[in-house]
């Protein structure tokens, strides 16, 4: 009989502690529905940047988050015994590191969010946009892992057998220190390598590189590698410290325009100047000439031709090789048209006497 008693007592107390916990998630609930409601009603009639971002990013983790808040307040209420209590109350504080990470990890977005509408990457001089997204994403991804790592330290910490661990674990760390160090040397030397491409920045998000004998724009920098899309939207993937090892061309350095050339191979008696007034015209026609640099010159003599260089100015390096094709394609058809003979051609002498049939 007593023993029943304790049974249906148990049940009573178990029954009283799931409803103290429904009720606590109501609450929590409850307010995120009230909280984010008012922010959506501020969104309508002032659409602020920050608030939007905080509404889209911080949704989700406060669903987790302000329950179990509410379910930590209300523990010491419940009819439970110390162990279970104790228990229980272990359980959420892992789940409230946890989330709270969550939070902080979305509240880098919000931060990443505001620098990318105040900076638009999108405009034509984004040079102070570039290097600002690049730093950004670099401390973007260096924050969440320290987040991460922390939140997971904090976790392991709340068991006592871990906790126990600690003096072992600080006395060894010498040792661990160096093993982990060789171990990780060639990740450690790219992480040290994104680090100064961060802060010194030779390449920047969108700059355009020239490197392993391709053409192409940065897309992504990450902590351990660079992502290059190729002319051909293949990408081209190189370890971080290459950069910092090995030459390349950065087309996109200080500026992101860009000088184009176009080379003829003609014969001794092409009418320069004619040419040189045929390509301002092809140049003042088109949109995609910048109006600062024009010319064509003669830079080299050779036994059966001459070498013509047109030279251009372009506001960046895709507009630069529309161009070259332009100039090109109009200078030679004006060529060929106009001026037949100035082709290259194949001179030969015949000397000596020729036999008669």
């Amino acid at each position: 009989m007593d023993r029943l008693r304790t049974f249906i007592d148990h049940l009573d107390n178990l029954a009283i502690t799931l409803l103290i916990f429904f009720i606590s998630i109501l609450l929590g609930l409850l307010l995120k529905y009230i909280l984010f409601k008012m922010l959506d009603l501020y969104n309508r009639n002032a659409d602020p940047r920050l608030v939007s971002s905080l509404t889209k990013h911080l949704s989700q983790p406060l669903t987790l988050f302000l329950p179990l808040l509410f379910v930590a307040m209300a523990l010491p209420t419940v009819p439970l015994s110390d162990n279970s209590i104790h228990t229980l109350r272990r359980i959420l504080e892992i789940l409230n590191i946890l989330v709270f990470a969550w939070i902080l990890i979305k509240l880098v977005s919000v931060v990443q969010d505001m620098v990318r509408h105040k900076y638009d990457i999108g405009k034509a001089d984004n040079f102070r946009e570039r290097k600002l997204i690049t730093q950004l994403q670099f401390i973007r991804r260096l924050s969440i892992i320290m987040i991460a790592f922390i939140a997971g330290s904090m976790v392991l910490l709340q068991f006592e057998a871990v906790r126990s661990l600690g003096t072992g674990l600080l006395t060894s760390a010498g040792i661990a220190g160096v093993v982990v160090g060789f171990a990780a040397q060639r990740s450690l030397a790219n992480l040290l390598a994104g680090l100064q491409i961060a802060f010194t920045q030779p390449i920047r998000i969108d700059d355009v590189l020239v490197l392993e004998n391709e053409f192409g724009r940065v897309e992504e920098i990450t902590l351990t590698y660079v992502v290059v899309r190729i002319w051909d939207n293949r990408r081209l993937i190189i370890p971080l410290n290459y950069f910092i090892e090995k030459p390349f061309q950065n087309w996109t350095r200080t500026s992101t325009e860009i000088l184009a050339t176009v080379y003829f191979y003609t014969d001794y008696n092409v009418p320069v100047d004619v040419l040189r007034k045929e390509l301002n015209r092809i140049l003042t026609e088109t949109e995609l000439w910048s109006g600062e640099v024009a010319g064509l010159q003669v830079t080299d003599a050779q036994q059966d031709n001459v070498q013509l260089r047109a030279l251009f100015s372009a506001r960046n390096s895709g507009e630069a090789w529309d161009l070259r094709c332009i100039v090109r394609e109009k200078l030679l058809f004006f060529i060929q048209k106009n001026y037949p003979d100035a082709l290259p051609k194949l001179r030969a002498s015949v000397t000596g006497n020729i036999a008669p049939n």
